[in-house]
C-alpha cells in the first residue's frame, strides 16, 4: 500500500489535530498597509481535521525537501552536509556521496535540493549551500550532479553560482531553487544579515540579497535585466531583499517570501529589474528596536510586498497546493512557519492575498512543504532531531 508506514509511527503521530484558535499577537511597529489587502487578512479556520504522521525522522536539521518521479520517493538535505533518499516506506539511505562541501556553521551548511525538470532523463539535480571560501569566508552557492540509478552517488558535479564577495557572516544565506518550465533556474540569496553586508542588497555589483536567473545549464539569459549594464552583475533578476528561503511559481510568475527582521516578513511578486527595499525600506524595526534604513516602510522606486507579517512567522520555503486531497485548497500557499510553527494557508484572488490560516503548529518549526503526488502534503521540521510529516485529511467517525 503506497506510504505505508511502520506501526510505530502511526501511534505516535496518526492523531487528527485539534483545531486551533489562533491570535496574531501584538505588532512590533505602527507602519499602515499600503492597501487593505496588504496586511492581517480575515483569519479563518478550515472545516478539514487533520491527521500527521511521521515518514521518517533521525535526521539532523532537514533543511530541504523534494519529491521524486515514478514513487521514486524523496531527497532531504540536512543542514550538517548531508542529502538523503527517503523511501515511501521512511527508510532513510545513508549519506550520498559526492555532495559538495559546505560550511556547516550557524545558518550556513547544505541547503535546498530540487529535481531537474527533465530528472526522468537526465537524472539531474540541483542544490544550494554555504560555500567554504579562502580567509574564513562564506557564500551561497548553487550546483547541479547527476544521481546514479542506485541513489548512493553524485557525479558531474557542476557550480553555476557562487555569490560574491565572500562573507565572514555565516548568516541569511537565502536560499530556494524554482524552475520557471521554459529553460530557466532562479536561486534565492540572502545579505549575511550585518549592518555592513545588508547594504549589499542595494549594490547591482554584488549578489546579497538578489534573486539569480540563469539557464538550466548555468548560463546568463540573454533577456536578464541587467545584461546591458557594465555595472551590475547580468545573473541578477531582482534586488533589495532580505533572506529569501522561500521560492515558487504561479501561473507562470515568480513569487518569493523573505525573513524581515523585528516584524516585516514579506510576500513578493518578484518581477525583473525591480528593487524590493532592503534595507532602506521594511515593515519591520531592529532586533531589539530602533529603525531600519531610512526608518520609513515604502519609498519611491522600491516595490511593495503582496502581504507582509508582524509579529513575523518567520517563513521557510512554500508551494502552491495542487492534489485531491485538499480540493477545498487547491490554488492556495502553503509556507512553512518557524517561529508561528506548522504551516501558513493564504488564499490569493486577483494577486491578494483574502484569507490566512495557520495549520498543524504543534509540529514546531516547519523549515519546507510540498505536496506528494497523491496530494498529501509534505513537511520537514527543522530540529536536531527533524522529521519528514506527512499531512491528511484525518478519518472521522460517520
Amino acid at each position: 500500500m503506497k506510504h505505508a508506514l511502520a506501526s510505530c509511527a502511526l501511534i505516535a503521530l496518526a492523531a487528527p489535530a485539534a483545531a486551533q484558535t489562533f491570535e496574531r499577537g501584538e505588532r512590533n511597529t505602527d507602519f499602515q498597509p499600503a492597501f487593505n489587502e496588504q496586511f492581517r487578512a480575515p483569519l479563518v479556520e478550515s472545516d478539514v481535521a487533520l491527521a500527521t504522521e511521521e515518514v521518517a525522522g533521525d535526521l539532523v536539521h532537514p533543511w530541504g525537501i523534494d519529491v521524486l518521479p515514478e514513487d521514486g520517493g524523496y531527497l532531504v538535505t540536512e543542514r550538517p552536509g548531508r542529502l538523503r533518499h527517503v523511501a515511501e516506506d521512511g527508510t532513510l539511505s545513508d549519506p550520498i556521496a559526492g555532495v559538495p562541501e559546505v560550511l556547516a556553521e550557524r545558518q550556513g551548511g547544505l541547503l535546498d535540493v530540487k529535481v531537474a525538470p527533465d530528472f526522468a532523463d537526465s537524472r539531474r539535480i540541483y542544490m544550494t549551500y554555504a560555500k567554504p571560501l579562502e580567509d574564513n569566508l562564506s557564500a551561497t552557492a548553487a550546483a547541479y550532479a547527476t544521481l546514479s540509478e542506485d541513489m548512493t552517488e553524485l557525479t558531474d558535479v557542476t557550480e553555476i553560482f557562487v555569490q560574491a564577495p565572500g562573507s565572514t557572516a555565516p548568516m541569511h544565506y537565502g536560499s530556494r531553487v524554482v524552475f520557471d518550465g521554459e529553460g530557466h533556474v532562479f536561486i534565492t540569496t540572502g545579505e549575511h544579515s550585518t549592518q555592513q553586508y545588508r547594504e549589499f542588497a542595494q549594490d547591482l555589483d554584488k549578489t546579497y540579497g538578489k534573486v539569480i536567473r540563469l539557464t538550466l545549464d548555468g548560463e546568463v539569459p540573454e533577456d536578464n535585466p541587467f545584461v546591458d549594464d557594465e555595472e551590475a552583475v547580468d545573473s541578477i533578476w531582482s534586488y533589495g531583499h532580505r533572506n529569501m528561503q522561500g521560492a515558487t511559481m504561479i501561473d507562470g510568475e515568480l513569487w518569493t517570501i523573505e525573513h524581515g527582521p523585528q516584524g516585516g516578513d514579506e510576500l513578493n511578486l518578484t518581477e525583473p529589474g525591480l528593487n524590493y527595499g532592503w534595507p532602506v525600506v521594511s515593515y519591520g524595526e531592529q532586533y531589539g528596536g530602533g529603525i531600519i534604513g531610512s526608518g520609513n516602510a515604502s519609498a519611491e522606486g522600491m516595490q511593495e510586498p503582496v502581504y507582509f507579517w508582524d509579529p513575523v512567522i518567520a517563513p521557510g520555503d512554500m508551494t502552491v497546493y495542487e492534489g485531491e486531497m485538499f480540493p477545498e485548497w487547491e490554488g492556495d500557499l502553503l509556507i512553512g512557519a518557524l517561529v508561528r510553527g506548522g504551516l501558513v494557508r493564504l488564499s490569493l484572488e486577483d494577486g491578494m492575498v483574502t484569507e490566512e490560516e495557520s495549520l498543524v503548529r504543534d509540529l514546531g518549526r516547519v523549515r519546507d512543504v510540498t505536496v506528494d503526488d497523491d496530494g498529501s502534503i509534505l513537511a520537514i521540521t527543522d530540529f536536531e532531531n527533524g522529521q519528514i510529516v506527512r499531512i491528511t485529511p484525518a478519518e472521522t467517525d460517520s
